[in-house]
């Protein structure tokens, strides 16, 4: 029997564009990353299960409120599925940093939710976390995941997360580069 395949996803800076004003606070600000589409189309294909897990502290800041929040997955997922992908769940963290919350990253708190709801084993499957931040590496690695850096988002340069106390098991310049290590 074959490994499942799992796919965590941070969404800004991996998927879309790293917003310049730090969030996507409506559909027209969300704009797709070159090859994200067909990144997703092929982990579909591959028969992966693709979950995506952001922090999306905007909402507590008061900056967008929750339901534009929901309607931006709403059309990403539909737009993704559009182009042959799938997204399987999203799942975001609307809390400030200075909330203390267990599902902001680096906290697990995102994935442990995953886990459950949608019945992941993660020991019997291949696990990956995909990010473009320092945080993002350290959920994963936190969750037991392998992690891969792209540096399509926050992190530009490989040599910017030299010095990061937990380092990538893998670097990418996108998503789309990021499959090399995955499928």
């Amino acid at each position: 029997m074959d490994e499942a395949l799992i796919v965590f996803l941070d969404r800004d800076g991996v998927i879309n564009q790293d917003p310049p004003a730090d969030f996507v606070t409506n559909w027209t600000e969300f704009r797709f990353l070159p090859g994200a589409r067909e990144a997703l189309r092929l982990l579909k294909q591959a028969g992966a299960k693709v979950v995506v897990v952001s922090n999306q502290s905007g909402i507590n800041r008061g900056i967008y409120a929750a339901e534009d929040l929901e309607e931006i997955d709403r059309r990403f997922k539909t737009a993704v599925s559009d182009s042959g992908g799938e997204i399987t769940a999203s799942y975001y963290c609307p809390h400030r940093p200075d909330e203390g919350c267990a599902c902001r990253k680096p906290g697990t708190g995102l994935i442990d939710q995953a886990v459950r709801e949608l019945n992941l084993d993660l020991e019997r499957s291949r696990a990956y976390l995909v990010g473009d931040r320092r945080t993002d590496i350290e959920t994963g690695r936190r969750a037991g995941l392998v992690t891969i850096l792209v540096l399509s988002g926050h992190t530009l340069l490989a040599g910017d997360a030299r010095d990061w106390p937990v380092p990538p098991d893998h670097t990418a310049p996108d998503l789309l580069g990021a499959l090399n290590y995955i499928l």
